[in-house]
């Protein structure tokens, strides 16, 4: 599998920086897995099979073309602007353990040689909780794509609204589904990727808007928890519920990729269904 990556994106670099990572703990099998050959098995555990959540930099050396992928709206972060208990203690501490800004890293850049728009939500980041500043980045993005003309792909995660920024953050679903529906009418592709977990107003608004859905297996894609949904409807829910295989069934989901196939998954919709991406 790593041979297919090695002339095409940056998996060079992916490789190089995990010599300066902490081994991983598999969420599943709880084996601890050298950072470099978790990085070198598309961070899959080699042990179990079990996806494991990529950094957002990781992510894009996955998937674009190497070299290609120029960052817009870096400077958007946010505020606390409530004064929320904590909560610009929180930004900081997301700030030095991820080395982001923010909860969503957006850009341009080329996969397979289509231009496109990238934004990858990073979970690491107060659970990649949407509050203004993730809003206004992904909105930043949709709206680069529509200028441009190009097809945009976003790879979505999160644990919802960021509750810190109050009913802020819960707009943020309204003016990034505006975003998407004003890329939509000027004749664009959006693709979105589900990885786990993606919950709350994301789910609820431009996850899920998608002209194509995509998911990586077995990821959690819901809106209310299970326990919630199970205590208001006093039913027992399926053991795969909110999997994406459970979607994919149910019709929410267009297909399932393997993180080995996605890169050549995204070049192939684009090339079918987008004239003049390149």
């Amino acid at each position: 599998m790593l041979d297919l990556f090695k002339s095409k994106n940056g998996m060079k670099e992916i490789l190089k920086d995990a010599e300066k990572r902490a081994n991983y703990t598999c969420a599943s099998c709880k084996e601890e897995i050298s950072a470099a050959e978790m990085a070198g098995n598309l961070f899959i555990c080699p042990k179990c099979g079990k996806y494991q959540r990529v950094a957002p930099r990781d992510r894009i050396n996955l998937i674009c073309d190497k070299g290609s992928f120029k960052e817009i709206a870096g400077n958007v972060t946010s505020k606390d602007f409530l004064g929320f208990p904590s909560y610009a203690e929180k930004l900081e501490k997301a700030k030095a353990q991820t080395g982001e800004t923010e909860a969503v890293v957006c850009g341009s850049a080329k996969i397979g040689g289509n231009k496109c728009v990238v934004f990858v939500m990073d979970s690491r980041f107060i659970m990649a909780s949407m509050g203004s500043a993730v809003g206004e980045r992904v909105t930043r993005a949709f709206e680069y794509a529509t200028e441009k003309k190009l097809p945009i792909i976003g790879f979505t995660a999160s644990g919802g609204a960021r509750m810190q920024e109050g009913i802020v953050s819960l707009m943020q679903m309204a003016k990034c589904s505006g975003a998407v529906k004003r890329h939509s009418e000027s004749g664009n592709l959006y693709i979105t990727v589900l990885t786990d977990p993606t919950t709350g107003g994301v789910t609820a608004s431009f996850a899920m808007q998608g002209d194509i859905i995509l998911a990586e297996p077995n990821a959690l894609v819901g809106f209310a928890g299970r326990r919630v949904i199970e205590q208001n409807t006093g039913s027992t829910l399926p053991d795969n519920f909110q999997s994406a295989e459970f979607l994919l069934e149910h019709g929410f989901v267009d297909n399932i990729a393997g993180r080995g196939d996605l890169r050549d998954v995204l070049t192939n919709i684009i090339e079918i269904h987008y004239k003049g991406a390149k």
